[in-house]
């Protein structure tokens, strides 16, 4: 009998948790029924300051298949994702939101496309965003065309988390465990095969987004500094080519000096340079303080997360 993980990160998700096991209890139970899978899910608390953890463990008392780890602060959804992909032991890892905005009645359908073994993923994808700021739509569909030109990572517009992989996947991706992590990223760098399962864009079934624009934003500065070293090359080449433009100015103002006996003058236009000047400097001086932010991160090899309480057996695997 195949075992399915499903790991839900939570964060002060009291509000969506109630629906969201109402609605899994009754895809695993049809499974389970239908294709003789078992099923864990493993829930994640990520520092929730709301009732989610205590709602965690009543459904851990309430249900044998499921479980709760809960984290000893807000570490982050990467940190949480890769907490349960840790400590998930299933044939098939599933990872979705407790928002319902990744429909759980998707997955049959995922598992029936694995056990034709063509694929070792199955990942979902939204073809619209509906009810979602039309500028934060424009943002984010700039993101994905920009990281997917400028690196080796393979990630689709409208890509969500919520995705169904082999143990061979799960453990490939468990294997890199870096400080810094960008799922989306990590996913498509592994490689494997994987299918696309387009859905229109469900909105949250209780509760607020926890994503700003400001936190997105942050978050798709992180994917690139992480997937590519593109912004390194375009601050050298910004570098280059100013000295060159500024090595012409030069030259001219000589020519114009000598030829025709004109003063340099207009001090507001030599302002405006130096302005300029200063604020690509600047700007090249914070694209190498990301990736060097990463290093100095990387290099204290702290611990991705710390568990602070959890139903589990204790795992050598934990990244705690």
């Amino acid at each position: 009998m195949n075992t399915i993980s499903i790991v839900v990160p939570c964060y002060n998700e009291e509000a969506a948790l109630p629906y969201f096991r109402r609605e899994i209890q009754r895809v695993m139970d049809e499974m389970s029924a239908a294709c003789g899978v078992s099923f864990e899910v493993l829930f994640v608390n990520d520092g929730s300051k709301d009732g989610t953890l205590e709602l965690l463990r009543r459904f851990a008392g309430e249900d044998s298949r499921m479980h709760y780890i809960s984290l000893s602060r807000n570490f982050g959804k990467e940190s949480a994702l890769y907490a349960g992909l840790q400590r998930a032991t299933g044939d098939y890892v599933a990872t979705m939101d407790a928002d319902l905005q990744d429909p759980p009645s998707l997955l049959p359908e995922m598992y029936e496309a694995l056990q034709t073994g063509e694929y070792e993923s199955v990942a979902t994808r939204r073809v619209s965003r509906k009810g979602e700021p039309p500028i934060r739509s424009f943002f984010a569909r700039c993101f994905y065309k920009l990281i997917n030109r400028i690196s080796d990572a393979d990630i689709v517009d409208g890509a969500r988390d919520f995705r169904l992989m082999k143990r061979q996947m799960v453990d490939a991706i468990v294997a890199m465990g870096e400080y810094n992590r960008f799922s989306k990223g990590i996913y498509g760098w592994v490689g494997f095969r994987t299918k696309w399962l387009p859905y229109e864009n469900v909105e949250r079934v209780a509760g607020e987004t926890k994503w700003s624009f400001w936190k997105l934003f942050i978050y798709s500065i992180q994917g690139i500094t992480a997937f590519s070293t593109a912004p390194l090359a375009i601050a050298s080449f910004t570098g280059v080519l100013l000295c060159f433009a500024a090595f012409l100015m030069v030259v001219y103002i000589i020519v114009k000096t000598l030829l025709f006996g004109d003063p340099v003058g207009g001090w507001p236009s030599l302002a405006c340079m130096v302005m300029f000047m200063g604020g690509v400097q600047l700007l090249c001086i914070g694209i190498l303080g990301q990736y060097l932010a990463k290093t100095y991160l990387e290099t204290k090899h702290r611990p991705i997360y710390i568990i602070g309480e959890t139903d589990l057996p204790a795992s050598p695997r934990s990244g705690s």
